[in-house]
């Protein structure tokens, strides 16, 4: 039985924990914050619940392998995961609108012929069997294995980009998301919608690779899940399988250092001073947190992918009180689309803060977030430049860009305003404040293709003993990928060398 230390209480942290434990090892779960879930916040009040993270989840089956596996029960019997449907209803610039089904390829091309005619369906259809072409490329080597240490193959796209023949001219092909888009789909409507999938994870669609078809393809094939009483409860069923595998957690406990012993982790140093040893030490932070917490020693060698310098973007969430009930027409979750997608990919990602975003709005169908019939609880998300670039402290900035958002959000709920009782903002330094991540950061998935740019962290490090969990290490951020990681570094403790990747 192995003492192992887990630094920090997220979404991958605490699938790893759990994990471990099954396997017989004594775990300690260290948090600097109050509370678990990392990203899986909540707020609360006046009867309202809100999620202040992810409000959706894709690849439900990531939490189920994680139940069967830590106490052979089904997810479905520590909270009610639920498929949205319609998956997705789309407000144009142009006023146009599409509902999109949940998991039906069939019915999305449909619906997309019915509301944008041309062949829309036809070649959004194409699209996704080229995407499938990635998805399977790409599914084990960046969901279910380690990183592989010729990681750099992984550099090469695997997205099947059709020709573009020219006069005269050599031909073309999509190397970005916004070129399949533009090139593939037809720029347009149909363009604004694939664009839309890249944006809600944190990826500017002209420079993220064309792998990000699998984006899409996830959605539209695995379908769109809720856990009623909000995403929340999902950390909350995880943090509670950690507790009945003898998990032990230690809130409000800042980790300073990683301890070392002969050329290996041996455990960690508090910021009171106290010394904890281990055998295994996994990091569910930000690695680039990580790094200062080792002295004299170059975390991440030449043979491993290192954490991107610059920041990603960030998100800011503006959390409504409405009185008056939810239309039982009205979509769980709608995404308004910018007037202006060029300056808004320009501004969130180099900042700062844009006019007229992108805004998904969320409007759960359930008695649990809401103090009655006669009340909803909507939430807005824009992807926004993080904390730096944007000064997310001025007050009068937040207030302006608070009304962008809700004024975005009255073409999907017409009376917004005249219902509104109250309004709470979260900006990427409350984000930062709740993750830990440097600036609010939010990480993407890890996508290959684009020179390997968008891979993420090994699980492994140049230090033995010392693993990485959760969004920011390999496969990248998501609550599936963050399960994953955790997968990914149990098997790697549990399995040593002999591990080749989940099953």
């Amino acid at each position: 039985m192995a003492r192992i230390v887990v630094i920090g209480a997220g979404m991958g942290a605490m699938a790893a924990a759990a994990r471990l434990a099954v396997a017989g090892h004594r775990v300690t779960v260290y948090e600097r914050s109050a509370t678990y879930g990392g990203a899986l916040g909540r707020f609360e009040r006046d009867g309202f619940v809100f999620d202040t993270g992810p409000g959706l989840l894709r690849l439900p089956a990531v939490y189920r392998d994680l139940f069967v596996k830590t106490g052979k029960e089904p997810l479905e019997s520590v909270v009610e995961p639920a498929p949205v449907d319609p998956a997705v209803r789309h407000v144009f610039a142009d006023g146009t609108e599409v509902a999109l089904p949940n998991a039906s390829r069939a019915g999305v091309m449909s619906a997309l012929d019915d509301a944008l005619g041309g062949g829309a369906g036809e070649r959004w259809g194409a699209f996704l069997v080229r995407a499938r072409e990635a998805w399977d490329r790409t599914r084990r080597p960046l969901l279910e294995e380690p990183l592989w240490p010729n990681w750099e193959v992984l550099a090469r796209e695997p997205y099947p980009a059709l020709k573009q023949r020219r006069l005269l001219r050599a031909p073309r092909q999509a190397a970005t998301l916004g070129e399949v888009a533009a090139w593939e789909l037809g720029g347009g409507r149909l363009g604004a919608l694939l664009e839309s999938y890249a944006l809600e994870y944190g990826l500017d669609p002209s420079t993220a690779p064309a792998s990000a078809a699998v984006l899409p393809y996830m959605e539209q094939t695995f379908g769109s899940w809720y856990v009623r009483g909000g995403m929340r409860e999902l950390a909350r069923a995880v943090y509670e399988r950690c507790l009945a595998r003898k998990v032990e957690f230690v809130f409000g406990a800042d980790v300073r250092l990683i301890r070392e012993k002969d050329g290996r982790a041996a455990g960690v140093e508090l910021a009171d001073g106290a010394v904890i040893e281990a055998d295994h030490v996994v990091c569910g932070a930000d690695p680039r947190g990580l790094q200062r917490m080792l002295v004299e020693r170059e975390l991440w060698a030449a043979d491993r992918v290192r954490p991107a310098a610059a920041l990603g973007p960030s998100r800011f969430t503006v959390l409504l009180a409405l009185r008056g009930g939810r239309p039982p027409s009205a979509a769980h979750r709608t995404v308004v689309h910018s007037p202006d997608a060029a300056a808004e990919a320009r501004t969130a990602f180099a900042g700062p803060g844009t006019e007229r975003p992108t805004v998904t709005v969320l409007r759960p169908d359930d008695p649990a977030v809401r103090p009655d019939e006669d009340h909803e609880a909507v939430t807005l998300t824009a992807t926004v430049a993080p904390h730096g670039p944007v000064d997310w402290t001025d007050e009068r900035g937040v207030l302006r860009y608070t009304d962008e958002l809700i004024a975005a959000a009255e073409r999907a709920v017409p009376d917004l305003r005249e219902r509104l009782l109250w309004h709470e903002a979260r900006t990427p330094v409350d984000l930062a404040r709740a993750t830990g991540a440097e600036g609010g950061s939010v990480p993407a998935p890890s996508l290959a293709g684009a020179g390997a740019t968008f891979l993420h962290p090994a699980n492994t490090t140049a230090l033995p003993g010392l693993y990485t969990a959760g969004g920011w290490a390999h496969p990248g951020g998501g609550l599936a990928h963050a399960g994953m990681s955790g997968a990914l570094v149990a098997g790697l403790i549990v399995e040593g060398d002999d591990f080749r990747g989940s099953q």
